[in-house]
Protein backbone atom coordinates (compact mmCIF):
# COMPACT_ATOMS: atom_id res chain seq x y z
CA UNK A 1 0.00 0.00 0.00
CA UNK A 2 1.85 3.30 -1.15
CA UNK A 3 1.96 6.41 1.53
CA UNK A 4 -0.54 9.00 0.35
CA UNK A 5 1.69 12.24 -0.40
CA UNK A 6 -0.74 14.34 1.46
CA UNK A 7 0.23 12.86 4.50
CA UNK A 8 4.08 12.60 3.95
CA UNK A 9 3.35 16.88 3.07
CA UNK A 10 1.49 17.08 6.45
CA UNK A 11 4.50 14.84 8.54
CA UNK A 12 6.80 16.67 7.70
CA UNK A 13 5.03 20.13 7.83
CA UNK A 14 3.98 19.27 11.28
CA UNK A 15 7.97 18.11 12.21
CA UNK A 16 9.59 21.37 11.15
CA UNK A 17 7.27 23.21 12.92
CA UNK A 18 7.20 20.94 16.26
CA UNK A 19 11.51 21.33 15.50
CA UNK A 20 11.60 25.20 15.27
CA UNK A 21 9.64 25.64 18.36
CA UNK A 22 11.90 23.54 20.13
CA UNK A 23 14.75 25.87 18.95
CA UNK A 24 12.91 28.87 20.10
CA UNK A 25 12.13 27.36 23.31
CA UNK A 26 15.70 26.73 23.61
CA UNK A 27 16.57 30.09 22.85
CA UNK A 28 14.78 31.92 25.04
CA UNK A 29 14.84 30.10 28.15
CA UNK A 30 18.55 28.56 27.90
CA UNK A 31 18.48 26.05 31.21
CA UNK A 32 19.39 23.21 32.61
CA UNK A 33 16.85 20.94 31.97
CA UNK A 34 15.86 18.69 35.19
CA UNK A 35 15.57 14.89 35.31
CA UNK A 36 11.52 15.49 35.24
CA UNK A 37 11.67 17.99 32.24
CA UNK A 38 14.02 15.28 30.08
CA UNK A 39 12.09 12.62 31.01
CA UNK A 40 8.55 14.06 30.06
CA UNK A 41 10.33 15.57 27.09
CA UNK A 42 11.63 11.50 25.51
CA UNK A 43 8.35 10.24 26.85
CA UNK A 44 6.79 13.02 24.31
CA UNK A 45 9.10 12.02 21.20
CA UNK A 46 8.52 8.30 21.58
CA UNK A 47 4.79 9.05 22.17
CA UNK A 48 4.80 11.17 19.08
CA UNK A 49 6.46 8.02 17.21
CA UNK A 50 4.65 5.52 17.97
CA UNK A 51 1.26 7.74 17.09
CA UNK A 52 2.85 8.67 14.08
CA UNK A 53 3.43 4.77 13.20
CA UNK A 54 -0.45 4.47 14.18
CA UNK A 55 -2.13 6.92 11.85
CA UNK A 56 0.35 5.99 9.11
CA UNK A 57 -0.38 2.26 9.46
CA UNK A 58 -3.53 3.50 8.74
CA UNK A 59 -3.61 5.73 6.06
CA UNK A 60 -0.41 3.65 4.31
CA UNK A 61 -0.77 0.19 5.39
CA UNK A 62 0.68 -1.86 8.13
CA UNK A 63 3.42 -3.25 6.23
CA UNK A 64 4.78 0.30 6.35
CA UNK A 65 4.06 0.84 9.78
CA UNK A 66 5.82 -1.74 10.95
CA UNK A 67 8.95 -0.89 8.27
CA UNK A 68 9.04 2.73 10.22
CA UNK A 69 8.73 1.22 13.69
CA UNK A 70 11.88 -1.33 12.99
CA UNK A 71 13.67 1.56 11.03
CA UNK A 72 13.04 4.32 14.45
CA UNK A 73 14.48 1.72 17.08
CA UNK A 74 17.12 0.82 14.85
CA UNK A 75 17.92 5.13 14.49
CA UNK A 76 17.74 5.24 17.94
CA UNK A 77 19.63 2.51 18.94
CA UNK A 78 22.42 3.63 17.15
CA UNK A 79 22.11 7.30 17.93
CA UNK A 80 22.88 6.36 21.57
CA UNK A 81 26.41 5.64 20.05
CA UNK A 82 26.14 9.48 19.54
CA UNK A 83 25.87 10.39 22.99
CA UNK A 84 28.81 9.26 24.13
CA UNK A 85 31.05 11.18 21.70
CA UNK A 86 28.63 14.66 22.69
CA UNK A 87 30.27 14.02 25.91
CA UNK A 88 33.61 14.49 25.20
CA UNK A 89 32.81 17.12 22.76
CA UNK A 90 31.31 19.37 25.17
CA UNK A 91 33.88 18.22 27.88
CA UNK A 92 36.52 18.71 25.15
CA UNK A 93 35.49 22.55 24.55
CA UNK A 94 34.10 22.77 28.24
CA UNK A 95 30.46 24.56 26.75
CA UNK A 96 28.95 25.98 29.71
CA UNK A 97 25.88 23.40 30.43
CA UNK A 98 23.16 25.73 30.51
CA UNK A 99 24.47 26.19 26.48
CA UNK A 100 24.54 22.67 26.45
CA UNK A 101 20.53 22.12 24.88
CA UNK A 102 21.20 25.10 22.69
CA UNK A 103 24.37 23.06 20.87
CA UNK A 104 22.85 19.65 20.98
CA UNK A 105 19.72 21.29 19.10
CA UNK A 106 21.75 23.07 16.28
CA UNK A 107 23.48 20.06 16.19
CA UNK A 108 20.78 17.81 15.37
CA UNK A 109 19.31 20.20 12.85
CA UNK A 110 22.53 19.90 10.88
CA UNK A 111 22.53 16.44 11.17
CA UNK A 112 18.75 15.96 9.90
CA UNK A 113 19.85 18.35 6.73
CA UNK A 114 23.45 16.38 6.31
CA UNK A 115 21.04 13.15 6.44
CA UNK A 116 18.81 14.35 3.97
CA UNK A 117 21.21 14.42 1.70
CA UNK A 118 22.64 11.36 2.33
CA UNK A 119 19.24 9.94 1.93
CA UNK A 120 18.39 11.67 -1.69
CA UNK A 121 21.47 9.86 -2.73
CA UNK A 122 21.16 6.84 -1.61
CA UNK A 123 17.87 6.26 -2.87
CA UNK A 124 19.07 7.25 -6.29
CA UNK A 125 22.09 4.91 -5.75
CA UNK A 126 19.67 2.13 -4.82
CA UNK A 127 17.14 2.55 -7.73
CA UNK A 128 20.24 2.28 -10.09
CA UNK A 129 22.68 0.34 -8.36
CA UNK A 130 21.31 -2.58 -6.69
CA UNK A 131 24.80 -4.25 -5.93
CA UNK A 132 25.38 -1.45 -3.42
CA UNK A 133 23.63 -3.86 -1.19
CA UNK A 134 26.66 -5.77 -1.06
CA UNK A 135 28.96 -2.24 -0.31
CA UNK A 136 26.54 -1.36 2.69
CA UNK A 137 26.48 -5.30 3.98
CA UNK A 138 30.40 -5.31 3.77
CA UNK A 139 30.85 -2.10 5.39
CA UNK A 140 28.64 -2.34 8.20
CA UNK A 141 30.00 -5.90 9.15
CA UNK A 142 33.57 -4.11 9.34
CA UNK A 143 32.05 -1.35 11.35
CA UNK A 144 30.90 -4.04 13.48
CA UNK A 145 34.09 -5.20 14.43
CA UNK A 146 35.33 -2.26 14.74
CA UNK A 147 32.59 -1.33 17.21
CA UNK A 148 33.37 -4.27 18.99
CA UNK A 149 36.95 -3.36 19.64
CA UNK A 150 37.67 -2.08 23.37
CA UNK A 151 37.70 1.78 23.78
CA UNK A 152 39.01 2.37 20.12
CA UNK A 153 36.36 3.94 18.18
CA UNK A 154 35.44 7.47 20.05
CA UNK A 155 39.63 7.87 20.57
CA UNK A 156 39.23 8.26 16.43
CA UNK A 157 36.28 10.48 16.87
CA UNK A 158 38.03 12.70 19.26
CA UNK A 159 41.24 12.55 16.75
CA UNK A 160 39.02 14.07 13.76
CA UNK A 161 37.81 16.57 15.99
CA UNK A 162 41.35 17.98 16.99
CA UNK A 163 42.29 17.17 13.36
CA UNK A 164 39.31 20.16 12.53
CA UNK A 165 40.18 21.72 15.31
CA UNK A 166 43.55 22.58 14.39
CA UNK A 167 42.48 24.01 10.56
CA UNK A 168 39.71 25.61 11.93
CA UNK A 169 42.03 27.91 14.12
CA UNK A 170 44.81 27.99 11.71
CA UNK A 171 42.08 29.57 9.06
CA UNK A 172 39.76 32.29 11.10
CA UNK A 173 40.24 33.94 14.22
CA UNK A 174 38.52 32.75 17.23
CA UNK A 175 38.15 33.97 21.20
CA UNK A 176 39.62 32.15 23.99
CA UNK A 177 35.93 32.52 25.67
CA UNK A 178 32.32 32.13 25.44
CA UNK A 179 30.07 34.99 24.78
CA UNK A 180 26.71 33.38 25.48
CA UNK A 181 25.23 31.46 22.88
CA UNK A 182 27.47 33.79 20.02
CA UNK A 183 29.13 33.02 17.54
CA UNK A 184 30.69 36.00 17.52
CA UNK A 185 31.95 38.31 19.74
CA UNK A 186 34.35 41.28 19.85
CA UNK A 187 37.41 41.22 21.41
CA UNK A 188 39.43 44.27 22.10
CA UNK A 189 37.74 46.22 19.24
CA UNK A 190 38.44 43.42 17.00
CA UNK A 191 35.13 41.39 15.74
CA UNK A 192 36.12 37.50 15.97
CA UNK A 193 34.22 34.26 16.43
CA UNK A 194 33.56 32.41 19.63
CA UNK A 195 34.02 28.36 20.50
CA UNK A 196 30.87 27.81 19.81
CA UNK A 197 31.22 28.00 16.23
CA UNK A 198 33.69 24.98 16.57
CA UNK A 199 31.70 23.22 18.84
CA UNK A 200 28.75 23.60 16.24
CA UNK A 201 30.92 22.28 13.64
CA UNK A 202 32.40 20.02 15.30
CA UNK A 203 28.85 17.95 16.46
CA UNK A 204 27.87 18.60 12.83
CA UNK A 205 31.07 16.69 11.28
CA UNK A 206 30.44 13.86 14.00
CA UNK A 207 27.02 13.22 12.95
CA UNK A 208 27.90 13.35 9.55
CA UNK A 209 30.53 10.42 10.76
CA UNK A 210 27.68 8.18 12.54
CA UNK A 211 25.26 8.99 9.53
CA UNK A 212 28.22 6.65 7.49
CA UNK A 213 26.93 4.26 9.33
CA UNK A 214 23.48 4.15 10.29
CA UNK A 215 21.73 5.22 6.64
CA UNK A 216 23.22 2.28 4.85
CA UNK A 217 21.76 -0.14 8.00
CA UNK A 218 18.41 1.54 7.37
CA UNK A 219 18.00 1.40 3.99
CA UNK A 220 18.61 -2.53 4.76
CA UNK A 221 14.73 -2.32 6.74
CA UNK A 222 13.34 0.37 4.14
CA UNK A 223 13.98 2.15 0.45
CA UNK A 224 11.21 4.39 0.72
CA UNK A 225 12.87 7.53 1.50
CA UNK A 226 9.81 9.33 3.09
CA UNK A 227 10.43 6.50 5.71
CA UNK A 228 13.77 6.79 5.97
CA UNK A 229 13.83 10.42 6.99
CA UNK A 230 11.25 9.98 9.46
CA UNK A 231 12.52 7.76 11.12
CA UNK A 232 15.82 9.66 11.59
CA UNK A 233 13.62 12.74 12.32
CA UNK A 234 11.83 10.85 15.22
CA UNK A 235 15.56 9.25 16.27
CA UNK A 236 17.39 12.54 16.51
CA UNK A 237 14.65 14.58 18.29
CA UNK A 238 14.62 12.84 21.78
CA UNK A 239 18.04 13.23 21.29
CA UNK A 240 18.61 16.38 23.57
CA UNK A 241 16.50 14.95 26.30
CA UNK A 242 17.87 11.66 26.41
CA UNK A 243 21.50 13.25 26.85
CA UNK A 244 20.15 14.95 30.14
CA UNK A 245 17.96 11.98 31.02
CA UNK A 246 21.22 9.84 31.13
CA UNK A 247 23.46 12.03 32.44
CA UNK A 248 26.23 10.65 34.30
CA UNK A 249 24.80 7.06 33.42
CA UNK A 250 26.24 7.22 30.41
CA UNK A 251 29.84 6.15 31.71
CA UNK A 252 28.08 3.14 33.22
CA UNK A 253 26.74 1.75 29.94
CA UNK A 254 30.52 0.28 29.27
CA UNK A 255 28.75 -2.59 26.96
CA UNK A 256 26.76 -0.78 24.95
CA UNK A 257 29.39 -0.92 21.85
CA UNK A 258 28.88 -4.72 22.47
CA UNK A 259 25.24 -4.22 21.67
CA UNK A 260 25.95 -2.11 18.63
CA UNK A 261 28.57 -3.89 16.94
CA UNK A 262 25.58 -6.82 17.39
CA UNK A 263 22.89 -5.27 15.32
CA UNK A 264 25.29 -3.43 12.99
CA UNK A 265 26.97 -6.85 12.27
CA UNK A 266 23.34 -8.29 12.07
CA UNK A 267 21.88 -5.69 9.94
CA UNK A 268 25.20 -6.11 7.89
CA UNK A 269 24.85 -10.04 7.12
CA UNK A 270 20.99 -9.30 5.91
CA UNK A 271 21.85 -6.73 3.66
CA UNK A 272 24.39 -9.03 1.99
CA UNK A 273 21.72 -12.21 1.99
CA UNK A 274 19.12 -9.07 0.34
CA UNK A 275 21.67 -8.62 -2.14
CA UNK A 276 22.26 -12.14 -2.96
CA UNK A 277 18.74 -12.42 -3.24
CA UNK A 278 18.44 -9.76 -5.94
CA UNK A 279 22.05 -10.34 -7.11
CA UNK A 280 22.16 -9.13 -11.10
CA UNK A 281 25.99 -9.47 -10.75
CA UNK A 282 27.32 -11.61 -13.41
CA UNK A 283 30.02 -13.37 -11.55
CA UNK A 284 27.74 -14.74 -8.73
CA UNK A 285 25.38 -17.28 -9.90
CA UNK A 286 25.33 -16.58 -13.42
CA UNK A 287 23.95 -12.83 -13.12
CA UNK A 288 20.63 -14.75 -11.53
CA UNK A 289 18.98 -13.96 -8.15
CA UNK A 290 20.08 -16.37 -5.57
CA UNK A 291 16.53 -18.07 -4.65
CA UNK A 292 17.31 -20.24 -1.75
CA UNK A 293 19.10 -17.35 0.28
CA UNK A 294 16.52 -16.89 3.37
CA UNK A 295 14.63 -13.50 3.47
CA UNK A 296 14.66 -12.08 6.89
CA UNK A 297 11.68 -10.63 8.28
CA UNK A 298 11.79 -7.38 9.78
CA UNK A 299 10.47 -8.11 12.93
CA UNK A 300 13.15 -10.50 13.21
CA UNK A 301 15.46 -7.17 12.88
CA UNK A 302 13.27 -5.51 15.21
CA UNK A 303 13.55 -8.38 18.25
CA UNK A 304 17.07 -8.32 17.95
CA UNK A 305 17.84 -5.09 18.14
CA UNK A 306 15.55 -4.42 21.06
CA UNK A 307 17.07 -7.89 22.98
CA UNK A 308 21.01 -6.85 22.28
CA UNK A 309 20.33 -3.20 23.59
CA UNK A 310 18.25 -4.49 26.39
CA UNK A 311 21.30 -7.28 27.17
CA UNK A 312 24.00 -4.95 27.16
CA UNK A 313 22.23 -2.10 29.06
CA UNK A 314 21.01 -4.98 32.11
CA UNK A 315 24.95 -6.35 31.97
CA UNK A 316 26.43 -3.02 31.98
CA UNK A 317 24.41 -1.76 35.18
CA UNK A 318 25.18 -4.94 36.60
CA UNK A 319 28.86 -5.23 36.13
CA UNK A 320 28.85 -1.06 37.44
CA UNK A 321 26.99 -2.22 40.56
CA UNK A 322 29.17 -5.05 41.18
CA UNK A 323 31.86 -2.83 41.08
CA UNK A 324 30.92 -0.17 43.05
CA UNK A 325 29.80 -3.23 46.23
CA UNK A 326 33.23 -4.37 45.61
CA UNK A 327 34.76 -1.02 46.19
CA UNK A 328 32.58 -0.44 49.58
CA UNK A 329 33.66 -3.64 50.99
CA UNK A 330 37.75 -3.44 50.14
CA UNK A 331 37.52 0.74 51.10
CA UNK A 332 39.28 1.55 54.59
CA UNK A 333 36.81 1.64 57.95
CA UNK A 334 36.27 5.34 58.66
CA UNK A 335 36.06 6.27 54.77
Amino acid sequence: MDIPVWFEITSMVVLTIILIGDLLLIRLRPHIPSTKESTLWVVFYVGLALLFAVLLGNVGGWQNAGDFITGWALEYSLSVDNLFVFVLIMAQFAVPRRLQQQVLMVGIIIALILRGLFILVGVAVIENFSPIFYVFGAFLVYTAIRQAMPEGDHEDEVKRENFIVRLLRRRIDISETYDGSKIRTTVDGKRMWTPMVIVFITIGVTDLIFAIDSIPAIFEITTNGFLVFAANIFALMGLRQLYFLLGDLLDRLRYLHYGIAVILGFIGIKLILHALHVNELPFINGGQHVEWVPDIDNMVSLGVILVSMTVATVASLVASSREKRAERRSAPVGE
